[in-house]
């Protein structure tokens, strides 16, 4: 049987070629149910934050202002796994929900530079579907969001400036 040609490859820009994956996210209707279920599999160590206009200064969602928000929760690493909470809408989150429903959304790669991915997928005609920067404690850390659902990757691609120190983690 001829293979047909691939027509929904995406090609990734030379800052993540050969980039583990470092983060594993999934949508869940709600977080603390979400943990509990997560414990059972030996993730016992949960970091909590709410993102939202007042905790993530510039946040962008289709290249327009954005005022969503959500709640996470992060634990484990190589690669770490993250639970995500949609609250308020819109953002790419309530998208996946009504159209996927809830599961897996993303990979994300820990980079030095969001914005250096975002400058390197444009390049490549791709813009960011969502973004996000300043929630570290002292207002550093971005992210961005590329749209590759369509593409043989399937999922939702991120790349995390993770911040040089993080609020406090809340309590769920």
């Amino acid at each position: 049987m001829a293979s047909l040609p691939d027509t929904t490859s995406l090609t990734l820009p030379e800052v993540l070629r050969g980039h583990p994956v470092d983060q594993v996210a999934f949508l869940v209707p709600d977080l603390a149910q979400a943990i509990e279920a997560w414990r059972q599999l030996g993730y016992d160590e949960w970091k909590i934050y709410t993102y939202s206009p007042d905790t993530v200064p510039e946040l962008t969602y289709h290249g327009q202002p954005g005022t969503y928000s959500m709640r996470l929760a992060l634990s484990g690493s190589s690669p770490q796994i993250e639970l995500i909470q949609p609250m308020d809408g819109p953002s790419i989150y309530h998208d996946w929900v009504e159209s996927r429903g809830y599961g897996l959304h993303h990979v994300g790669f820990f980079v030095d530079s969001a914005a250096e991915v975002v400058d390197a997928f444009a390049e490549l005609g791709t813009a960011p579907a969502q973004t996000g920067s300043g929630y570290g404690a002292d207002g550093d850390g971005a992210f961005a969001y590329f749209d590759a659902v369509d593409s043989t990757f399937a999922v939702v691609l991120e790349a995390i400036e993770a911040p040089a120190q993080r609020r406090p983690s809340e309590t769920i």
